[in-house]
């Protein structure tokens, strides 16, 4: 994997763009509009976080990114590089040992056997997870399977991860360890991540800026420069204050759509 130097915490993402959304709507052969002329730019090595009500069109806008689904209208660029796309399930293979499913990825890409191994090791050891290489999903925690998907993801070399609540169906504890991992992660390679939450307090705690989008169709309601100094706590009070201005526009936007 090529490495980057390190992101300094609280400075910002390198010069260019990862990702440019123009005018983009997806709308679907039932006549449900999810998107509704969706405009937006990340930039390279920026930390985005998309929240909004369920079904405002957010794991929509990560598959038309990742190339899986294509817009209605507009266009969407990628010039930042390949994206690779994350998912709330680790969907391991679970005949796989940890270090097999990583293989996976790499076999993918045409690394050989006999590099396979070590890369393998070298990318686990990356998400904390080195000397687990051996065991099989059944014998990791749901915040260990986490990180192996992520390794696996990282194998694919993208340069832009697509991360569709994968921290979702973790307790609190665990979601909290792996905001630190990520957090390290993306400054240790200067990935751009994109990253759809629920959880406002979550987006403040990781993102660079906060997207809101409007219930169904989608559109980008506001946003949100999160101006915190790195490295941040999820309970700090500059988070739980930003966390609460989004959360009002939130509503607003939820009581909106509700009329």
């Amino acid at each position: 994997m090529t490495m980057t130097e390190p992101r300094v915490p609280g400075t910002p993402a390198k010069a260019g763009i990862a990702v440019k959304i123009d005018g983009v709507s997806k709308r679907y052969p039932t006549g449900v509009v999810a998107l509704d002329d969706i405009n937006l730019t990340v930039g390279v090595g920026e930390f985005v976080c998309l929240v909004g009500a369920s079904g405002c069109g957010k794991s929509t806008l990560l598959t038309l990114i990742a190339g899986l689904d294509h817009p209605t209208v507009g266009e969407i660029v990628v010039p930042g590089g390949r994206p690779t796309l994350l998912f709330q399930e680790a969907a391991l293979l679970p005949w796989q040992t940890a270090s097999g499913n990583v293989e996976l990825a790499l076999r993918l890409r045409g690394i050989a056997k006999a590099e396979r191994r070590a890369k393998a090791a070298e990318l686990l050891e990356l998400v904390h997870l080195g000397g687990m290489g051996e065991r099989r999903p059944h014998e990791l925690s749901g915040g260990m399977r986490q990180r192996v998907a992520l390794a696996r993801a990282l194998a694919q070399e993208p340069d832009i991860l697509l991360m569709d609540e994968p921290f979702g169906a973790l307790d609190a504890m665990t979601r909290d360890l792996l905001h630190d991992e990520l957090e390290r992660i993306w400054s240790e390679t200067g990935k751009t991540i994109i990253f759809v939450t629920h959880n406002v307090r979550e987006a403040a705690r990781l993102g660079d800026r906060i997207v809101l989008l409007t219930s169904r169709p989608g559109r980008v309601a506001a946003e949100f420069p999160v101006d915190i100094a790195r490295p941040r706590r999820i309970e700090s009070p500059p988070v739980s204050s930003l966390a609460g201005d989004v959360t009002a526009a939130l509503r607003r936007e939820v009581a909106r759509h509700g009329r």
